[in-house]
């Protein structure tokens, strides 16, 4: 092997070294989830009265 492609495999290997030589940092579990409402709340959902219907029908 010559000593020129021993210095580019060497220089590779660094670089690779580098790039790859360590894990990343560990994630929280708490960091990974975001709670989002499924759906948007209605204003018109508790205007619904069940005894309105016996003021209606029964005076």
């Amino acid at each position: 092997m010559t000593t020129t492609k021993k210095n580019v495999q060497d220089a590779a290997e660094m670089a690779r070294r580098a790039r790859f030589g360590s894990l990343p940092d560990r994630i929280r579990l708490e960091d990974t989830i975001q709670e989002l409402p499924a759906t948007a709340p209605d204003p018109a959902k508790d205007t619904y009265n069940s005894d309105e219907w016996l003021t209606r029908n029964a005076l």
